[in-house]
């Protein structure tokens, strides 16, 4: 058999996913991210700000002085 992860972006397409699992009779497992959510806004945050030209860029050779 096939294996699917599927990757919802709501709650809701979260709740709709576990009710047609359940509907069907698949056995299913649940896991959270170990992240806090807080923090992962932050980081796509920050890579957003990067691609818009925001932040201030350092050379990798004027890291040590």
């Amino acid at each position: 058999m096939e294996t699917l992860i599927l990757r919802p972006k709501t709650k809701e397409q979260v709740a709709a996913f576990k009710a047609m699992a359940k509907a069907l009779k698949v056995d299913f497992e649940t896991e959270e991210s170990p992240y806090d959510p807080e923090f992962v806004k932050k980081i796509l945050q920050g890579r957003e700000d990067v691609k818009n030209g925001k932040g201030v860029k350092i050379a990798i050779e004027d890291l040590w002085k």
